[in-house]
C-alpha cells in the first residue's frame, strides 16, 4: 500500500502564550485519534507550534484506508422467532439497527447475525473531517468569533495548509480554504510562503525567518541567554515556564542584555524579579552569591540592524516597575512591621472565625507551645506568629502579592527584629508545594505548622470540610505540609496535644466535640498517599496507623521498621500468627488475665513460650524506649519458633477455665509486645 507524507497547518492571529504547548499537544493527540480510528497507518507523528501557527507532520501515511468488516451479533434464534416462526419485534429491532431488511440477516446460528464489509476510503477524503474534528477537541476555555463569520476558535484564523504528497487537499476549515502558501515573519518576510511539500515545511519557514519548531526555539534562547549571563559575570534565572512562554512569544529569538539602575537594588531583589518575570517576561541575572545583577535579558522577536534601539525600548519599559516597587518598599518602612496588624483588624479571615488579626494572635500563641516542643525558642516564636500576617496590610504585597512573607522578612529585619523571627515570617508559608523546600529554622517550623494546624481545626471546627476537588483553603495541602516539615526535619510533636489546644484557642467559635479526632484522622489520612507514592504497602501503614501515635515521626519511624521487618523469612508467619491471636482474643468473654501464672502450665511448650516472651520483652523494651523499632521488630521475629510450637502442641482453649484464662493471658503478653510497634496482623 502506498504512503505520503501529510501536512497540516493553521494560521492564525498570535495565540495565547501560556496555552501554546497544551494546544499543540492535543492538536497532535487529536489528529492521531482520528488517523487510528480510520485504521490508518503512518511512521511518525511531530507537532510544531510558534506564536500564529500550529502544525502537524505525520510522515508515511497510508494513502487508502483497508477494507474492513463488520459483524454485529443479534438475539438469540429463540428470541427472534415464535412458535410459528413469526419474526418477533427483537428480530425485527435489530434488523432496523443494522439498517437492513431482515432478509439480509443470516439466521443459520445459534443467533441473529449481521455481516458487512466496508471498503476503504481514500485518506484524503477523510483528513478533512480528522482536523476538523481535532480543532473542535481542542482544550479552549473560551473561543470567539471575528467579523461576520459564524466559525468559533481561540484566535481568529488567517490561513490553512493541507498537503498530502504535494497535493494539496481540497477543503475549507474554519472558513479558511486549504492551499499550500503559509506566511513568513511579521516583519523579515511578510510576504506569502510556498511550502513545497511536508518535508520541506521547516526549511521554507526558516528560509522566511520562522522557526516552526518550539524545541529549536527553546533551545535557542536557553542556549543564547545562558552565553549572555556568563558574559555578564552572572547566571540568568531561566524558571521552566517563563522559558515555555517566551519560546511562545517569538518566531525568531534573539536575546539581547539590558540593564537598569543600580539604585533599584535596594528594593527587595524578590519583588524586582517578579515584576521583570511575570510583567516584562525578562530573565534577571543573579551574581555568584545569589545577588541581583543590574542586568537584565529580553527575548526580541526580530533581528535589529540597531539592536541597540530595542534595548533602550526595553530599559525604559522597566523603568516604571521598577520605580513602583522602590516607591512601596520605601512608604512601607516608615511605619513598624507590627503597626500593619490594626489594619489587619479589619480584615476577615473567615467570618465565623474572625480577623486576620485574630488568626495571627492565635497562631503566636500555639507556635509558642510547639516551638518549646521541638526545641525551639517560645518567644521568638510568638513574635513571629505575632508579626506573621503584617505584611499583607502592606503596599507592596498589594502590588505584588507573591511577595508575602518575604516583604515581612525585609520589614522584620530593618526593624531589628531577630533573624530567625524575620526568617520565619517567610518561612510559615513552606512548604510552598509538592516537594518544595522546607523552613530552615525551628522558629519558622512551629510558625509553619501552627498557622496550617490552626487553619485546619477552625475550617473543620466550622464543619467545611473538603469534598472531592473542592479544598477552596487548601486543608490538604496544610496537612502535607505540617506532616513533611516534622518527618523530615525530625521534629518530634504529640499532634493529638497540639490540635487539642488549637481548638481550645477558637473557643466559641468552633464546634469542639470530635473536632480533634476528625482533624488528626484528616492529618493521618495524607500519610496513606505518602507512602503509597514512595512504594510502601498499605497494610504497612495500616498496622501503624491503628496504634494511633500522636506523632508523625514516631508514626513514621514505626513504618519504617514494618517496611524492613517485612522483608524477614518469619514475617509473614508471625503476621498469620498476631492474626490469629487477635481473632482468638477477641472472641473472649469477660476480661483477661494480666498476669500468666507457670503454675497452669501442663506442657514443656508453654514454658519454651513463655520464657522466649519475657526474654524478647527485656530486651525490646529499651528498644522501644529509643524507639528503635527495626531493632526491636528484628529481635521478636526471633519468636517465631517457640510460637510455632506452641500452636502446635498446645490447645488454647481448654476445657479447664483457669488453664484457658492462663493461656490467653500469655498470647496476650505476645501480642503486646508487637503492638509496642505496629499491629503486624494487618500484614497478613
Amino acid at each position: 500500500m502506498s504512503a505520503l507524507d501529510f501536512l497540516v497547518e493553521l494560521g492564525t492571529e498570535e495565540l495565547p502564550p501560556k496555552a501554546l504547548n497544551t494546544l499543540a499537544e492535543a492538536f497532535l493527540a487529536g489528529i492521531d485519534k482520528g488517523l487510528q480510528a480510520a485504521g490508518l497507518n503512518y511512521e511518525t507523528k511531530t507537532v510544531y507550534a510558534a506564536p500564529r501557527r500550529l502544525a502537524v507532520l505525520i510522515t508515511a501515511l497510508a494513502t487508502q484506508q483497508p477494507d474492513r468488516s463488520i459483524n454485529l451479533d443479534g438475539p438469540p434464534r429463540q428470541a427472534a422467532f415464535d412458535a410459528e416462526g413469526n419474526p418477533t419485534q427483537a428480530a425485527l429491532g435489530f434488523a432496523k439497527k443494522c439498517g437492513v431488511d431482515l432478509s439480509e440477516i443470516d439466521q443459520s446460528g445459534p443467533k441473529l447475525r449481521y455481516s458487512q464489509s466496508i471498503a476503504g476510503k481514500p485518506t484524503s477524503s477523510l483528513l478533512p473531517t480528522i482536523v476538523e474534528d481535532s480543532l473542535n477537541d481542542l482544550p479552549i476555555p473560551k473561543r470567539m468569533r471575528w467579523g461576520a463569520r459564524k466559525e468559533e476558535f481561540v484566535r481568529p484564523t488567517q490561513w490553512l495548509v493541507m498537503l498530502l504528497g504535494d497535493q494539496v487537499i481540497d477543503c475549507t476549515i474554519l472558513a479558511q480554504k486549504a492551499g499550500r502558501d503559509s506566511r513568513g515573519h511579521r516583519f523579515h518576510h511578510p510576504e506569502n510562503v510556498r511550502i513545497g511539500s511536508p518535508s520541506s515545511y521547516l526549511a521554507d519557514l526558516r528560509a522566511a525567518y520562522v522557526l516552526a519548531d518550539a524545541n529549536e526555539r527553546r533551545e535557542i534562547i536557553s542556549k543564547r541567554t545562558e552565553e549572555l549571563a556568563t558574559r555578564q559575570e552572572g547566571t540568568a534565572i531561566v524558571p521552566p515556564a517563563l522559558l515555555d512562554e517566551v519560546t511562545a512569544l517569538v518566531e525568531w529569538p534573539v536575546p539581547l542584555v539590558c540593564s537598569f539602575e543600580e539604585r533599584f537594588l535596594d528594593v527587595p531583589q524578590e519583588a524586582l524579579i517578579t515584576t521583570m518575570q511575570d510583567n516584562q517576561k525578562y530573565f534577571c541575572l543573579l551574581d555568584a552569591d545569589g545577588k541581583l545583577l543590574p542586568r537584565f535579558i529580553t527575548v526580541a522577536n526580530i533581528e535589529s540592524k540597531d539592536p541597540q534601539q530595542i534595548i533602550a525600548g526595553n530599559e525604559k519599559v522597566v523603568r516604571p516597575r521598577l520605580t513602583d516597587a522602590e516607591f512601596f518598599f520605601k512608604q512601607d518602612k516608615k511605619q513598624k512591621l507590627e503597626d500593619f496588624n490594626q489594619r489587619l483588624q479589619n480584615v476577615v479571615f473567615q467570618e465565623k472565625l474572625g480577623s486576620v488579626y485574630d488568626k495571627a494572635e492565635r497562631v503566636s500563641k500555639l507556635a509558642a507551645y510547639i516551638a518549646a516542643r521541638i526545641g525551639g525558642n517560645a518567644s521568638w516564636a510568638a513574635r513571629a506568629g505575632l508579626l506573621s500576617k503584617c505584611d499583607l496590610a502592606t503596599e507592596m504585597v498589594g502590588e505584588f502579592p507573591e511577595m508575602q512573607g518575604v516583604a515581612g522578612y525585609y520589614y522584620a529585619l530593618n526593624d531589628g527584629e531577630p533573624e530567625d523571627v524575620a526568617l520565619a515570617l517567610n518561612e510559615q508559608y513552606m512548604p510552598r508545594g509538592a516537594g518544595a523546600e522546607l523552613p530552615a529554622t525551628l522558629t519558622g517550623a512551629a510558625v509553619a505548622i501552627a498557622d496550617k494546624l490552626d487553619t485546619l481545626v477552625g475550617i473543620f471546627g466550622i464543619g467545611m470540610l473538603p469534598t472531592g476537588s473542592k479544598d477552596p483553603y487548601a486543608l490538604r495541602r496544610a496537612a502535607l505540609g505540617v506532616l513533611r516539615i516534622l518527618i523530615e526535619k525530625q521534629l518530634d510533636l504529640d499532634l493529638n496535644d497540639a490540635v487539642a489546644f488549637a481548638v481550645n484557642a477558637f473557643g466559641t467559635k468552633v464546634k469542639a466535640a470530635g473536632l480533634n479526632d476528625s482533624v488528626l484522622e484528616f492529618i493521618f489520612d495524607r500519610l496513606r498517599a505518602r507512602y503509597e507514592d514512595e512504594g510502601v504497602d498499605v497494610a504497612t501503614y495500616l498496622s501503624v496507623r491503628a496504634l494511633k501515635p500522636g506523632s508523625a515521626l514516631d508514626f513514621d519511624q514505626r513504618v519504617q521498621a514494618v517496611q524492613a521487618f517485612r522483608q524477614l523469612p518469619e514475617a509473614a508467619a508471625l503476621a498469620a500468627v498476631n492474626k490469629r491471636v487477635s481473632n482468638l482474643l477477641s472472641k473472649v468473654e469477660g476480661s483477661i488475665p494480666t498476669v500468666v501464672e507457670a503454675k497452669y502450665f501442663d506442657n514443656a511448650n508453654e514454658f519454651s513460650l513463655y520464657s522466649a516472651i519475657q526474654q524478647a520483652d527485656q530486651a525490646v523494651q529499651p528498644m522501644a524506649a529509643a524507639r528503635q523499632y527495626s531493632e526491636s521488630l528484628a529481635r521478636l521475629a526471633a519468636l517465631r519458633e517457640p510460637v510455632d510450637a506452641f500452636f502446635e502442641a498446645v490447645m488454647v482453649n481448654a476445657e479447664d477455665a483457669k488453664v484457658r484464662a492462663n493461656r490467653y493471658a500469655l498470647l496476650a503478653r505476645l501480642r503486646g509486645l508487637f503492638l509496642g510497634v505496629a499491629d503486624i496482623s494487618l500484614l497478613g
